[in-house]
């Protein structure tokens, strides 16, 4: 952080012009406008963008090399998060401290072009698919990070038509590609050591990936940010935005319903260890699981911080609904008693080798999804 300060304060002493697009920007450091974005094309007010840190100030990771169970046990913390991907039997993870360095990962998975995804700001970790058909076209996208922030999120930009787009909901704001929509990818966010326990032939991100931010893989930037009791910097956020339901840094998961959404705070999953719910006709179970640290407290990410991880998948299994218990670290349903871990898989009983399905789920900070979506309804929100 003290480095992209001086870098901003510097470009702003050598006094570069800004165009009459940029002025319609939030511009308090007069960062350089480097964009050929069509602007008249747009869903946004342009004054709702903040331009936070010069272009390609975060250095995306393309294509980066990985290691396997071995050498990432060694070189990663074994409590610190990843983002599991996984598609066609293939497995990938992307620990939150290195996204939080680069927060982009233009990549390929199991034949899919898949773009991980993590706003530290917002604590938003999603993972999206690269490919969309628009106009008539069909485009497979590279993304790199822009700079510019709304509600304290970060504005992704696509490579090939300059697009830019909103990373916590993978809409177009601004370009040719305005109102499209990015599909997620489901993921799961694991400790590094539950990642390896249930995919051991899995790939981690190799922290060697030729970048001026290997020296500060394994610290934060951002110490004690995601303190209960913070608000978002209000530099980037507007304070009269805040949402009173739930404290600005509390984690939620996101579950989309037909018409609209529904969260699950973190403290509650946490609590209760597993929550059995119903959604808009929909059956889902989250499991939570203790011993995964934050990226976003001390800056030294191995002494932060434990907050779990939380999953969410339909609980729906060969057109059965299952209910389900917590015990120990692992998940009991109700029904056979069968012993199911927090990544989904049946490990014991009569549905051994079961898997549920996923839910297109993803983290965020309260404060940042509510701006988005104040329709959410909440869980354990009295009505």
């Amino acid at each position: 952080m003290k480095n992209t300060i001086t870098l901003f304060l510097i470009l702003s002493l050598l006094g570069f012009p800004f165009c009459e697009v940029s002025a319609q920007l939030k511009n308090p450091q007069n960062i350089p406008y480097t964009w050929k974005t069509d602007t008249t094309k747009r869903n946004i007010e342009l004054s709702e963008i903040t331009v936070a840190v010069p272009r390609q100030t975060f250095p995306t990771i393309d294509y980066p090399n990985f290691i396997g169970k071995a050498e990432g046990l060694d070189r990663f913390y074994e409590h610190e998060p990843v983002i599991s991907v996984t598609i066609n039997g293939e497995s990938k993870a992307y620990p939150l401290n290195m996204l939080t360095m680069h927060e982009i990962s233009n990549d390929s998975l199991g034949g899919i072009p898949i773009l991980p995804t993590f706003c530290p700001l917002c604590n938003s970790s999603v993972v999206y698919d690269r490919r969309l058909g628009h106009g008539g076209q069909q485009y497979v996208l590279e993304f790199e990070v822009s700079g510019m922030l709304r509600n304290s999120d970060m504005i992704m930009a696509d490579k090939q038509t300059q697009t830019w787009w909103q990373q916590l909901t993978g809409i177009g704001l601004v370009g040719d590609l305005k109102g499209v929509e990015l599909d997620v990818i489901p993921s799961m966010v694991l400790s590094v050591k539950d990642y390896f326990k249930r995919y051991p032939s899995g790939k981690i991100l190799s922290p060697k990936t030729g970048t001026a931010a290997e020296e500060r893989y394994g610290t934060n930037p951002y110490t004690n940010y995601d303190s209960l009791g913070n608000k978002p910097w209000a530099s980037f956020f507007d304070q009269d935005k805040l949402d009173n339901r739930l404290p600005p840094m509390e984690r939620v998961i996101d579950l989309e319903g037909k018409n609209s959404y529904k969260i699950y705070p973190f403290s509650i999953i946490a609590k209760m260890g597993v929550i059995n719910d119903r959604f808009d006709d929909r059956n889902i179970v989250i499991f939570h699981k203790k011993g995964t640290i934050s990226v976003l407290d001390k800056y030294e990410i191995s002494k932060s911080k434990a907050i779990g991880s939380a999953t969410m998948f339909s609980s729906i299994v060969d057109g059965r609904t299952l209910t389900f218990k917590k015990v120990d670290d692992d998940f009991i349903d109700i029904e056979t008693g069968s012993v199911w871990d927090i990544t989904g898989r049946c490990i014991q009983g009569s549905m051994k080798g079961k898997e549920l399905v996923p839910e297109r789920y993803s983290n965020h900070f309260a404060f940042a999804w509510l701006a988005f979506h104040p329709e959410s309804e909440i869980y354990g929100e009295k009505q």
